[in-house]
């Protein structure tokens, strides 16, 4: 670099109460529908789309303008599951036509879920490293995602379901907590409300 050139950095907010708030709001239209409080999909499917996609892909953007690697890749990877996980919805339901969903194998579904739930092991000792709110947000979702899987493979019976969609309801209230406590926390410069320290075991 030469005398003449300089450097230009864009100053832009933290996401990261925008991305659990996107989390947080999806986990809990979805976790209703599991528990039975609603019924149907169609109108979790919205939710899936806007808030737990795009919201967290929002949030995963401007994380890696920030050099934020973990929010970067964890809201990343979290915005494109719920962009899956409603695209083969709409495929079960018969919105891409009937031969699509008469060719549905729900246990492909649980061998991403699989792979998800081993991704976000390698998350969840990242999130060691964050605050507790976060790290107890991810074991909730390492269950979510476990349960997941072995209820799309067959192999968990009707307890894999129903763990699931609690700790669902559990991701969603610590979610909105972490949402909010990162927003207050942000918006006025100190701490509002508390996240909890780094675990620091890694480090």
């Amino acid at each position: 670099m030469n005398d003449n050139q300089q450097k230009v950095q864009i100053v832009v907010a933290d996401p990261s109460a925008l991305g659990l708030f996107g989390l947080a709001m999806v986990t809990l239209v979805a976790s209703s529908q599991k528990l039975g409080f609603t019924t149907g999909l169609s109108f979790v499917i919205p939710w899936a789309i806007l808030l737990g996609s795009v919201a967290q892909m929002m949030a995963s953007v401007y994380d890696f303008k920030h050099n934020n690697l973990f929010g970067a890749v964890v809201f990343g990877a979290y915005g494109l599951f719920w962009t899956g996980v409603a695209a083969s919805w709409l495929i079960k339901m018969g919105a891409f036509g009937p031969v699509l969903a008469a060719a549905v194998d729900v246990k492909q579904l649980g061998i991403a879920f699989l792979g998800y739930f081993i991704f976000s092991i390698f998350a969840t000792i990242a999130a060691t490293e964050t605050n507790k709110t976060l790290f107890i947000t991810m074991v909730f979702i390492d269950v979510l995602l476990g349960c997941l899987a072995l209820d799309s493979l067959g192999l968990g019976g009707n307890w894999a379901h129903g763990v699931a969609a609690w700790t669902e309801l559990i991701i969603a209230i610590m979610s909105l907590y972490g949402a909010g406590a990162n927003f207050l926390n942000k918006f006025f410069g100190r701490q509002f409300l508390p996240l909890g320290k780094p675990l620091g075991i890694f480090r």
